[in-house]
């Protein structure tokens, strides 16, 4: 368990101009605010810019929006900025097409484990829903549910207990939904810069190198829920390449990475 006030969410944007303002409003409607949230933007046009200044001062914490120009996918680069720049010791990872349960923050506090890292699930909105919600609107999951226009519910319900498995599972890592402490980041000098696109590895490479760093996961269920935003598959051709780095990672059981964090420390 660790206290709100020392988490530090970090969302990742590119171009999200509503599923960002959604996000947001997640955030301030929280049973508990986090101590701080950092905006991870990869190089996102004047258009988004403009709602993220627009947006900070209203967020219920201390807020920052840290942007570097757009030279194609450096997520990795602008999240080890973030890891660099982050106040709190233990980080909650989101992105901007999801949108957080109001107790995300607080399930997330009390899932805090040293010697742990979380990774929590997310359900899918389909497209009419996701055009539907209005900013600060509650997801009427259950709806949602029963009319075919969320998927993945066992993902999409809070119960009153967390269903918790510790594992070292490459199954269902994925980047929207992971909590880390700080220094466990640290010392696996966080994010590769080595990946190029978006969707396999980079995240996958994250938990493989905490593994052979000695944190489990807790796979968590039904606390710590996300709503992810329906949107266009992105480009994957990169795929094949991420793939092969992601497994020499996992073969040769590496556990810092070449090009991260370090560079951005003081």
């Amino acid at each position: 368990m660790t206290s709100p006030s020392n988490i530090t969410v970090i969302i990742s944007t590119y171009n999200h101009r509503r599923p960002l303002e959604l996000c947001l409003a997640g955030f301030r409607k929280q049973t508990a605010p986090p101590g701080e949230i950092l905006i991870a933007d990869d190089g996102s046009g004047p258009d988004t810019r403009a709602l993220i200044a627009r947006l900070l001062p209203t967020l219920p914490c201390h807020a920052r929006h840290l942007w570097h120009e757009d030279h194609g996918f450096r997520k990795n680069t602008i999240l080890n900025r973030c890891l660099a720049a982050a106040k709190g010791g233990y980080l909650v990872l989101t992105d901007a097409d999801c949108i957080p349960h109001p107790r995300y923050v607080e399930d997330h506090a009390a899932l805090a484990e040293p010697g742990f890292w979380v990774q929590g699930r997310r359900c899918y909105l389909g497209e009419t829903a996701s055009v539907a919600l209005a900013p600060g609107q509650k997801v009427p999951g259950l709806r949602f549910f029963l009319t075919g226009k969320m998927s993945g519910a066992a993902k999409g319900f809070r119960l009153p207990l967390p269903v918790i498995r510790r594992d070292t599972g490459q199954r269902g890592i994925i980047g929207c939904n992971m909590a880390i402490w700080k220094n466990d980041l640290f010392q696996i000098n966080g994010w590769d810069e080595e990946y190029e696109g978006w969707g396999l590895g980079e995240d996958s490479d994250v938990g493989s190198r905490l593994y052979h760093l000695g944190r489990p996961r807790k796979f968590v269920y039904a606390h710590a829920i996300l709503y992810h935003l329906h949107h266009p598959i992105l480009n994957r051709d990169h795929v094949s390449r991420s793939q092969a780095r992601l497994e020499e990672t996992i073969r040769t059981r590496k556990i810092r990475c070449a090009r991260g964090v370090d560079q951005y420390l003081m």
